[in-house]
């Protein structure tokens, strides 16, 4: 018999053990009736679900969460007071997401936590953190890749492509996303 010659994903195998796999479906359940099903104005319930799970929520009275938002791993998530994940967004938190204080995720948005290893036959999973800076925004339909710092009061315009850290106080766009001006603080 020949030698089969070498593919990608060859001598794949999963990360997870079989408790981690168990709770990604419980939750999808939970996620696919109750907080999808939940009223659009019940965003506190919705944290507490998350909290059930795992995520660091320590005032879910003071978050805002979409009922149509997907998160994988609630356990690797954690939304200080005042943040949003807004309507259509994507959490695939293969790695801990932190929103900080008053950070804004838009809708329709993808923060992707994970990637592979296109190097090796087997793709393994490489997971890296992302991280939304205090009172940053994230506007629509933007992609942030793993690894990720937003920067404080940073702006990323709409579809933009961040694979890479963006300063504070500063208004990015494109894709790639890069830095186009200084952002003065908000008036009162």
């Amino acid at each position: 018999m020949p030698k089969e010659e070498p593919y990608l994903g060859r001598g794949a195998s999963t990360p997870y053990s079989a408790g981690e796999i168990s709770a990604r479906i419980l939750w999808s359940l939970v996620q696919s009736t109750v907080f999808r099903r939940s009223p659009r104005a019940w965003h506190g319930f919705r944290a507490r679900l998350l909290r059930l799970f795992g995520a660091q929520i320590p005032e879910p009275a003071r978050v805002v969460i979409f009922p149509s938002v997907r998160i994988v791993f609630p356990a690797k998530l954690r939304l200080e007071p005042r943040s949003m994940i807004g309507p259509g967004v994507v959490v695939y938190n293969l790695a801990m997401v932190h929103l900080r204080r008053g950070a804004n995720v838009s809708q329709n948005c993808h923060l992707c936590a994970g990637t592979h290893d296109y190097g090796r036959w087997s793709m393994p999973l490489v997971t890296k953190p992302i991280t939304i800076g205090e009172n940053a925004w994230v506007a629509a339909d933007v992609f942030v890749g793993p690894g990720v710092s937003i920067g404080e009061l940073c702006v990323v315009g709409a579809r933009s492509v961040v694979v890479r850290d963006t300063p504070p106080r500063t208004v990015c766009a494109g894709n790639p996303c890069r830095v186009l001006k200084e952002r003065i603080p908000p008036a009162a």
